[in-house]
């Protein structure tokens, strides 16, 4: 069994996510989501799609991109 790196919890359905240099043991997608997905800057919510981004900064969507006053933003969707 593996402990999950968000929860804690020890799961004998553990998966691991090799994310740079870094490995992470999660016990679900849920948890981690919760400890790898971006948070976008204007409303908060955590972004499991590609996102649009402009420079270091990823939105969730180009509505909360605008709101923020991004105006060069990059869809890195294939």
């Amino acid at each position: 069994m593996a402990r999950c790196d968000q929860c804690g919890n020890d799961y004998d359905k553990a998966f691991r996510v090799n994310l740079g240099d870094a490995t992470y043991t999660f016990d679900s997608f849920e948890c981690a989501i919760q400890k790898l997905a971006p948070t976008c800057p204007h409303c908060g919510v955590r972004i499991i799609g590609h996102g649009v981004e402009q420079g270091d900064i990823i939105y969730c969507c180009a509505h909360c991109a605008e709101q923020e006053g991004a105006d060069a933003l990059t869809d890195r969707a294939p």
